[in-house]
């Protein structure tokens, strides 16, 4: 198991954290995209900074660039950092893609199969032609399609974030790996049965792919804060993430056992009783889809991630530059610790 950070990377303490986090053993950094920041142009700073830790895309919105755009500046990013890009790619949402980048929410999985075709054709020089169902290159009468104008570059790691049945067996079947959100490694089969499902429908297992886990991490004494503060924060994802009928973290949660308290959490928000909506989320879906306790306690909740196959824990940590640092060399001395045991 190895550990990834999240990070925002937006001034210097990002960037001196970022680097500290490569000093102390964490082996990839993943920056986020949502409506602020684009995702690949700090990746390329820190190109420059870091020397091994991989540079990878938490997520790359799929659809607010064209597939040859998004595969040029991946490879723009994998040239300048020796080969060290992890290209994470989601489908995002109705709300951020039609309201705030005007482009149509639709076929978002057909949509991400294009994309990563494309991207990888691009990426390994061959001529651009693609007949998919979303993107079809060269468009008619365009002429014949077009071979990138620069060398291949290495092979682009891709990752899928996804949590709906169809598009976590199309993360099996395609992707190199997949990075989770909303999950509970009591309840790992939900996600990674149709994830093994497509895998093994293109020919291999569930093993091929890397299993990226996002989680906030705090070492604490008291857990019933912590744990109660951030299911709080799932208020917002239940309540208004997704399309009215469409919230995959909603259905997640659901699959996972909580379908009556989502329920009722959804309704007081859409209601407008915001606080009421925080205080009615259960306390399991703050505590077990997160790293909170004092460290015998994160070492348990460790154990159980790797039992359950994850192979990259995404570490979410905030408070001072020193104390996000601190944190991570903690959290990498216990995910090293449990490594070392033989899985039980």
């Amino acid at each position: 198991m190895q550990v990834g950070v999240s990070a925002m990377v937006a001034g210097p303490d990002d960037v001196e954290f970022v680097r500290a986090a490569e000093r102390v053993g964490a082996t990839s950094v993943w920056v986020p995209e949502a409506w602020g920041y684009d995702a690949l142009t700090p990746l390329a700073h820190l190109a420059a900074v870091t020397d091994t830790i991989r540079l990878a895309t938490g997520i790359v919105q799929v659809g607010a660039r064209t597939p040859a755009m998004l595969a040029m500046q991946a490879m723009s990013v994998q040239q300048l950092s020796g080969g060290r890009l992890l290209l994470g790619l989601g489908a995002s949402g109705p709300r951020i893609m039609e309201a705030w980048h005007g482009v149509p929410f639709t076929k978002p999985i057909a949509a991400m199969r294009d994309t990563i075709e494309i991207v990888r054709k691009v990426a390994a020089g061959e001529r651009l032609e693609h007949d998919g169902e979303v993107y079809r290159l060269p468009l008619k009468g365009a002429g014949r399609g077009i071979r990138s104008m620069v060398p291949p570059v290495a092979a682009i790691p891709i990752y899928v974030a996804s949590l709906g049945p169809r598009s976590l067996e199309q993360t099996g079947e395609l992707a190199d790996g997949w990075l989770g959100n909303a999950f509970m490694p009591e309840h790992a089969e939900v996600f990674l049965g149709p994830i093994r499902t497509g895998a093994e429908r293109a020919g291999r297992s569930l093993a091929a792919l890397d299993l990226a886990m996002p989680v906030a991490v705090e070492f604490t004494d008291d857990v019933d804060e912590a744990g109660r503060r951030h299911a709080d924060g799932y208020a917002f994802t239940i309540g208004a993430m997704g399309a009215p009928g469409r919230n995959f973290y909603n259905r997640a949660f659901t699959e996972q056992g909580y379908g009556d308290e989502v329920h009722h959490v959804y309704e007081l928000w859409q209601a407008g009783r915001r606080d009421e909506a925080a205080a009615a989320v259960p306390f399991d879906i703050g505590f077990k889809t997160n790293l909170l306790g004092p460290p015998d306690m994160i070492r348990e909740r460790v154990e159980r991630y790797r039992r359950a196959g994850i192979t990259t824990l995404q570490a979410k940590v905030s408070g001072s530059l020193q104390q996000r640092i601190d944190t991570i060399a903690h959290l990498v001395d216990i995910v090293r610790d449990v490594s070392r045991d033989p899985p039980t």
